[in-house]
């Protein structure tokens, strides 16, 4: 298989292709990983301490045994976050984790959070409740209070959406090129 460089584009300024090659490519590589894998780690901690508690999560995508499917994702997550931040076992790593991340994307454009917070009894309650809220959240409860939060859960759909479908490439980005340089696979010389 030919090198990943081997059929570029010519540069126009050539002088930048040792910074380009010998810093800026390994350290884009690295920083992704890394990041990639440390939000998994952040986001499987709270499932790897209560393995079976996205049961209920697993039951309603359908997949049973759930109870094996909610240990299976907690440990994907933290686990495999772990190894992906160390880039060990990269590729069945991250394609395990971006099947996973494609099924979170699919929830989250299929599911989505709704249109309302708050019904109108709750909305009108808004200013009665002022002298609980500080200063500062004025604007926001009044516009929270205009559309029972319909602005507020579309933003919070949007950032799922969007950072479930960039987590999602992220981790198949390394399913199909590995960890890169500077990762333990490659310090080891094998990969999968």
């Amino acid at each position: 298989m030919p090198a990943p460089h081997d059929h570029e584009t010519p540069l126009i300024l050539p002088v930048f292709r040792p910074f380009y090659r010998g810093f800026a490519e390994p350290l884009a590589w690295v920083v992704l990983r890394v990041l990639t894998g440390a939000m998994l780690v952040i986001e499987g901690w709270p499932k790897i301490q209560a393995p079976f508690a996205m049961t209920g999560f697993a039951e309603s995508l359908g997949l049973w045994p759930a109870g094996f499917w909610s240990l299976a994702l907690a440990v994907l997550q933290f686990g495999g976050g772990i190894l992906l931040v160390l880039g060990l076992f990269t590729r069945p790593v991250a394609l395990a984790a971006g099947l996973m991340l494609a099924v979170t994307l699919w929830y989250h454009l299929t599911r989505p959070y709704g249109t309302a917070l708050l019904t109108p009894e709750g909305i009108a309650a808004f200013p009665e409740q002022a002298a609980l809220f500080t200063a500062d959240a004025g604007n926001s409860l009044v516009n929270l209070g205009r559309d029972g939060g319909a602005r507020f859960l579309h933003q919070v759909q949007s950032k799922a959406n969007f950072l479930s479908a960039l987590w999602t490439v992220a981790a198949l980005f390394f399913a199909a090129f590995g960890g890169g340089r500077l990762s333990l696979d490659r310090a080891i010389g094998r990969e999968f």
